[in-house]
């Protein structure tokens, strides 16, 4: 049965999003220009030196780690015992996302992750954050998060939409027929 409205040649595929396209060559680019630093500080300082930095570096990021989830769980016994919710994190998400860079080979991602321990660095950039939450969060339409689920369910990728309930029409004490196991 069809409904008179001619069906497209090709299905309309949804735009990309500028994110999806450009990350992949920003973290190449990234890890590409690591690589040539590390190199060219190889050569100057000297391959056991480069080394020794990024095991300082290893030992450096887990120990910031570790002291930011510690003063979290802190912060929250603290506010549970009080009866309400932890009110800021108090920069300890950047504290460890900064740890989590150091940790990370290469020398600029330890000196972003130095940056980011900085209490005005941390500061700047929470109040970025906070202000591009809000504002993402008011440009949101309304809805619960079943109707995005049940949105993002019924869209198949070739853009048709199939909506549809499935009913179950057994007896419940209808003896089941054993199902064959599954092999890969």
């Amino acid at each position: 049965m069809t409904t008179g409205a001619p069906t497209p040649t090709h299905p309309a595929r949804p735009r990309r999003s500028r994110l999806r396209t450009f990350l992949p060559l920003g973290i190449a680019a990234w890890l590409v220009l690591e690589i040539w630093l590390l190199t060219v500080v190889a050569d100057a300082i000297g391959g056991l030196a480069v080394f020794l930095l990024l095991v300082a570096g290893l030992v450096l990021g887990s120990v910031v780690i570790k002291r930011a989830g510690r003063r979290a769980f802190q912060a929250l016994n603290e506010a549970l015992q009080r009866g309400g919710t932890p009110s800021s994190g108090g920069g300890n998400g950047l504290m460890m996302l900064g740890g989590l860079l150091i940790m990370l080979p290469g020398l600029i991602s330890d000196a972003l992750g130095l940056l980011l321990l900085i209490p005005p660095v941390q500061k700047v950039l929470s109040a970025y954050a906070e202000r591009t939450f809000d504002r993402k969060l008011r440009e949101a339409t309304a809805g619960s998060f079943g109707d995005a689920f049940q949105q993002a369910r019924i869209h198949r990728p070739d853009g048709k939409v199939v909506q549809g309930e499935v009913i179950r029409d057994e007896p419940g004490d209808a003896p089941r027929e054993p199902r064959p196991p599954l092999t890969g």
